[in-house]
C-alpha cells in the first residue's frame, strides 16, 4: 500500500495553508523535507497532486481526491485514538462479569455503586448465564472478569485475591442436629440437602466435605434462588449449606441456626480471575480491588 497517514496529513496541510513552508511549520517539517515527501508520493502514485503556481500550491483533481479521503479519514482516526486512550486509561469500556455462586449477586450491587462513581463511563454488564461456569466463559472471551472460589490455576489467567468466607450448615432451630457443635459428613447421610446446582460435583459442600468422605445425602435438590432455599429450610423441608454472611440476618432473628462444618470449619478463598495481559487495564485492576470488600458491603447495609 502506497498511502500512509502522513501522506493524508501532508495533503490536508498543504491545501489548508497554501504553501509548503507554512504546511511544514504545522507538520514540524522543513520546507525541503516536506517537498521531498510530496515528490516521493507523486512519483509512487504516478501523477501530480498539486499545481505549483509560484509559491502557492493548488490541488490537482488527484490532489482533490486525496483531500476528500484525508478529511474523511483523519477525524475518524483521531476519534479511534481518543477511544483507545480512554480504554487504556480505564475511562470508558464494557466490563462483563460473572461468578461461580449466585450469593455473590447479593453484595455485588454495592461494588457496582462504588465503581460507577469512579468510572462513570465504564458499562458493567452482569452475564448471569455464565454463573457457575465463569472460567470457560472467560477463556472464550464472553466475559472479562470471573469471581471464583476454587483453587484451580490456569497459566492463561491472572488472579487477584479477594476475601475468605465460611460455609455453614443451615437448619431450623428445632432440627435434631441443631444441638451439635458442628456437623461432619456423616451427619448428612439421612438429610434432604438443598444446593444451588446439580450435579453434586459442582458444589463446594460435595467437593470439599461429602465426596472425600464417600457420603451422599438421602436426597439432593437443586434450587437456584437463595430466598427459596431459606424458606424451604425454615419450613422444615431439609437443610442447606450457605455462606455465613448470606444468612446472617436470618440468624439474628432466630429463624434459622447455622452450624460449622467439621471442627475446623469450612472456608472458601475467593479470587478475581482475568485473562493474563500486560498492562492490565486500569478499570479491571480497580474493579478487582473493589471486589475485595465483598460481603462486608452487604453487612454494612444491613447494620
Amino acid at each position: 500500500m502506497i498511502l500512509e497517514t502522513r501522506h493524508l496529513r501532508l495533503v490536508a496541510a498543504v491545501v489548508e495553508h497554501g504553501t509548503l513552508t507554512k504546511a511544514g511549520r504545522v507538520l514540524h517539517l522543513t520546507q525541503s523535507g516536506l517537498s521531498r515527501q510530496l515528490l516521493d508520493l507523486e512519483t509512487k502514485l504516478g501523477l501530480p497532486l498539486f499545481h505549483r503556481l509560484g509559491k502557492r500550491m493548488v490541488p490537482t483533481p488527484a490532489g482533490e481526491c486525496l483531500l476528500v479521503a484525508a478529511r474523511r479519514t483523519l477525524p475518524q482516526l483521531s476519534d479511534v485514538e481518543e477511544d483507545l486512550r480512554r480504554l487504556a486509561g480505564g475511562r470508558t469500556a464494557i466490563l462483563r462479569v460473572s461468578t461461580e455462586c449466585y450469593t455473590c449477586y447479593h453484595w455485588l450491587p454495592g461494588v457496582l455503586q462504588r465503581f460507577a462513581r469512579r468510572f462513570p463511563r465504564v458499562d458493567v454488564q452482569i452475564v448471569a448465564e455464565a454463573t457457575h461456569h465463569p472460567v470457560p466463559a472467560l477463556l472464550d472471551g464472553r466475559i472479562d472478569l470471573a469471581i471464583v472460589s476454587n483453587d484451580d490455576h490456569d497459566d492463561r489467567l491472572a488472579y487477584v485475591p479477594l476475601f475468605t468466607d465460611e460455609l455453614v450448615a443451615l437448619l431450623r432451630p428445632d432440627h435434631p442436629l441443631s444441638a451439635k457443635p458442628f456437623l461432619t459428613a456423616a451427619d448428612f447421610v439421612d438429610q434432604h440437602l438443598f444446593v444451588y446446582l446439580l450435579p453434586p460435583g459442582e458444589n463446594d459442600v460435595f467437593t470439599k466435605l461429602l465426596s472425600p468422605a464417600g457420603v451422599m445425602p438421602r436426597r439432593v435438590s437443586g434450587v437456584q434462588l437463595t430466598e427459596a432455599i431459606l424458606e424451604l429450610v425454615k419450613g422444615g423441608a431439609g437443610i442447606a449449606v450457605l455462606a455465613r454472611w448470606a444468612v446472617a440476618p436470618h440468624l439474628k432473628t432466630g429463624e434459622l441456626t447455622a452450624l460449622p462444618l467439621t471442627r475446623r470449619g469450612l472456608e472458601r478463598r475467593w479470587r478475581a480471575a482475568m485473562l493474563r495481559q500486560r498492562p492490565l487495564p486500569l478499570h479491571l485492576r480497580e474493579f478487582a480491588g473493589l471486589l475485595a470488600a465483598g460481603p462486608s458491603l452487604l453487612s454494612r447495609r444491613q447494620a
